[in-house]
């Protein structure tokens, strides 16, 4: 029986993913299996891959004949997961030895959905330590109740997949899958989905997780129309949450991240291509005028000065029809 799944997409990161495989030889069990996703690279990342198939123990290789992006490869890891529980990881970052068992005997042992776990930012040589912004540790609670408030980081906040352990029955609901092609903010519809609709979490302080900044592949780093995506991503977020029950009462943090996350990528414009800084300002526009407008208005009131004259210049701008990217 396998007990744990661990889903891990790669793609043209032939630097890195040695160390990534290392660290899941570090952390391998007879149970555990390590579902090895190649999203169709184009550098020496398949030969390193086929390499971990014959000789890191519990490695299933699955690959893509074509390009879909992260959400679309963990998808496909999903499909194929066999495991009692769940877990992911990039293909560029690493694990401490025995993290996922010290992982999987908390969830375990607290017998929830999910558990969400603290992470190490890795940017050059620098190291920072992130924290799930949780109050109460190792104890069980209701995801909708980590939701709010509004105006302060929450749980939401902080949408990696792969900082936290998911038992099988979210998946057989449907909870655990991507919205399939989304290249960025692939993780935000994710998250509200998952605190609206499970039923049990908690936050654990176990340390092993070491997510990796700065890569130039990665679209953080990358100013081209795939950003954009977050449009898309924000907008899932909106109209899935305004048909909840509670709609009332978490729209406004669902607009106000949403503004934040415009506002930012507003206050870095120089990065983008030019064609895409464009496309920016009139799908960010356009974003605006769909947000339910008494929301809007007093996220904007209650928004930092600088950010909200951002978005309220953006909001002035006239919009013509375009599809979202």
């Amino acid at each position: 029986m396998v007990k744990l799944s661990v889903v891990v997409p790669f793609h043209n990161v032939q630097t890195y993913a040695p160390d990534t495989l290392m660290s899941l030889r570090a952390n391998a069990r007879e149970d555990f299996e390590f579902l090895l996703v190649d999203d169709c690279s184009t550098d020496g990342t398949p030969e390193i891959l086929r390499g971990a198939a014959r000789d890191l123990p519990g490695a299933v290789l699955l690959t893509h004949a074509r390009n879909g992006g992260l959400a679309t490869a963990r998808n496909t890891g999903i499909d194929a997961a066999r495991g009692e529980y769940l877990a992911f990881l990039d293909g560029d970052d690493w694990l401490a030895p025995g993290h996922l068992a010290r992982v999987l005997a908390a969830i375990e042992a607290l017998g929830c959905d999910f558990v969400r776990t603290d992470h190490v930012r890795c940017t050059a040589r620098a190291r920072t330590v992130h924290r799930v912004p949780v109050g109460r540790r190792g104890v069980v609670l209701r995801p909708r109740d980590a939701i709010l408030p509004a105006g302060r980081s929450t749980s939401v906040d902080y949408p990696y997949a792969w900082a936290g352990m998911y038992h099988r029955r979210l998946a057989d609901r449907g909870l655990l899958r991507f919205t399939d092609g989304l290249r960025t903010a692939e993780d935000r519809p994710w998250i509200w989905r998952l605190h609206r609709e499970a039923d049990s979490f908690a936050a654990i302080g176990t340390l092993g997780i070491f997510y990796r900044r700065g890569v130039s592949s990665s679209l953080t780093q990358i100013g081209d129309i795939r950003q954009l995506d977050f449009i898309r991503a924000f907008d899932q977020v909106l109209s899935e949450t305004a048909r909840d029950p509670d709609a009332e009462l978490l729209l406004p943090k669902a607009v106000r991240t949403y503004c934040a996350i415009i506002a930012h990528h507003l206050g870095s414009v120089e990065r983008f291509e030019r064609p895409v800084a464009r496309k920016l300002r009139t799908l960010g526009a356009a974003a605006l005028k769909r947000m339910p407008r008494p929301v809007l208005d007093d996220v904007l009131e209650t928004m930092d000065a600088e950010r909200a004259s951002r978005l309220r210049r953006l909001r002035r701008r006239p919009v013509r029809v375009e599809a979202t990217p």
